[in-house]
């Protein structure tokens, strides 16, 4: 098999700017824009890269729904050294979006973790994980 790295990862978004600003604030830098003509309309995308992984940012403006429920991908994952200070660090810079207060910790998962949920600005399902 000649595949050799994971490419990237697309979310749809119902606004492309707040989408940019929201991952720019979990330390993403976006690095390239673009736009695809489709028959019934054009999408905006953005390429925003974070630590290991790429994301494609889409604002589709062919008739795409964006929804968050449902589907095979049920969350991206982020891993941190220091779980406690990521979360800080997000809640200083606005992001308040977490599922819950505080961390769960999961000592027989995977050799033992730590980890908390989040709401992207889509809808999208972010877990942020720390390994124990």
């Amino acid at each position: 098999m000649n595949i050799h790295a994971l490419a990237h990862i697309a979310i749809l978004t119902k606004d492309l700017a707040a989408s940019i600003s929201w991952y720019e604030k979990l330390g993403g830098q976006c690095y390239d824009r673009g736009q695809v003509p489709k028959p019934t309309g054009v999408n905006h995308m953005a390429m925003v890269r974070l630590p290991g992984v790429d994301l494609e940012l889409i604002q589709p403006g062919d008739g795409t729904p964006v929804e968050a429920t449902g589907g095979v991908i049920p969350h991206l994952a982020l891993e941190t050294h220091d779980l406690d200070a990521a979360i800080r660090e997000l809640r200083q810079s606005g992001i308040d979006s977490f599922r819950t207060e505080q961390p769960v910790e999961l000592p027989n998962l995977f050799g033992g973790l730590r980890n908390i949920f989040l709401t992207g600005p889509s809808g999208e399902l972010i877990e942020l994980l720390e390994q124990l």
